[in-house]
């Protein structure tokens, strides 16, 4: 019994041995040291985008790249005020900053270009200067009289529509020369522009004195024709027009030009897309406004819409700076919606490069 027990013993020895022998080697992985591979986030980390130090400022702009704004992350008031025709814009864009976690205040004051220019560079109430024309040489000098330096921020492209009302059945296209004549004091009736048109009154519907449209639309249709190099004769040409009808607010102007067949006004085009099933837009010696027309310059009268800030007020106050730099970042995203078209991409990057300028410099 005990050799029997001894013999199986033996057997289940050597067995072992041979599995042993016949088994794959473990195969052995080096633990890395703690340098070698990056920590995983956890769970609730949310990896931050920064933009790499290593790469030139101006590639940064080539790249379309600015820092990333986290809206949620913002303290602080931001005032912006100045151009109606900006106006629905910057409200756009303030709407969906507050969207996206924005919890301060932000102020947009529809006041015409020349008077938002007055509050941020005379009185200096306001961070941002909305305008559809570019700042005056004397507004340049009263900012300096105050310690401000205006940057200038390309924010889109607006082609000014010339509306008459759905009823109005004899205008469909004008002339610059026309167009001049039409918002003269040489013209009283209709017939006074064409001996076709109707012997009624001209109902004239434009924005107020302080307004960029009205002072781009002298310079763009009454210089030409009244006042060559006289812009003093154009503008009293213009305000000494019958049935003039002025207003800095565009919706009044919208319900007066629609309101009547013999009247006709001039706006921002974001202001006729929002009503064109009470307009009619004309068409420019045969042009209608749209992207193409307006950023070729074919359709004679669009024009390139700008907001200005300081530098000094971006690096006191980075809610503002933030906001700036969301604005050009997501303009584009929102522009056509709005009713206007978006900047050249050379603008826009020129835009971002003055942005980083002023906050790196």
């Amino acid at each position: 019994m005990k050799k029997r027990l001894f013999v199986i013993s033996a057997l289940m020895i050597v067995i072992t041995m041979i599995m042993s022998a016949c088994a794959p080697s473990p195969t052995v992985v080096p633990v890395p040291a703690a340098t070698d591979v990056p920590a995983a986030p956890s769970a609730t980390e949310v990896p931050t985008v920064v933009i790499p130090t290593d790469v030139p400022v101006v590639e940064q702009v080539k790249e379309g790249m600015l820092p990333e704004v986290d809206p949620g992350s913002l303290t602080g008031d931001i005032y912006s005020a100045g151009s109606s025709t900006v106006y629905p814009l910057s409200e756009a864009i303030t709407l969906q900053f507050r969207d996206d976690g924005f919890a301060g205040e932000v102020k947009v004051d529809s006041i015409g270009s020349g008077a938002g220019f007055e509050r941020f560079c005379k009185t200096g109430e306001t961070d941002i200067a909305n305008a559809s024309r570019k700042i005056k040489d004397s507004e340049i000098e009263s900012c300096k009289a105050i310690n401000r330096n205006p940057i200038e921020f390309r924010v889109g492209t607006d082609a000014l529509a010339v509306v008459v009302s759905m009823e109005n059945d004899f205008l469909t296209d004008v002339s610059i020369e026309e167009l001049a004549k039409i918002f003269s004091s040489d013209a009283v009736l209709w017939s006074d522009v064409n001996s076709s048109y109707p012997s009624e009154p001209i109902q004239r519907f434009v924005p107020g004195t302080d307004s960029g449209t009205f002072d781009y639309f002298v310079e763009a249709v009454m210089l030409p024709v009244y006042g060559k190099e006289d812009k003093a004769n154009a503008k009293k040409v213009f305000l000494e027009a019958k049935n003039l009808s002025q207003s800095e607010d565009d919706n009044v102007l919208v319900q007066g030009v629609a309101g009547s067949k013999y009247a006709i006004g001039f706006f921002g085009y974001a202001y006729y897309t929002e009503n064109e099933d009470t307009l009619q837009t004309l068409s420019i010696n045969g042009i209608y406004p749209s992207f193409e027309t307006a950023e070729s310059g074919e359709y004679p009268i669009s024009r390139p819409l700008f907001i200005y800030s300081d530098a000094e007020i971006m690096k006191s106050k980075p809610q503002v700076a933030a906001f700036i730099n969301y604005y050009l970042t997501n303009v584009n995203d929102v522009i056509v919606e709005v009713g206007y078209f978006p900047a050249s991409e050379d603008a826009l990057k020129s835009a971002k490069q003055a942005w980083l300028d002023a906050t790196t410099k």
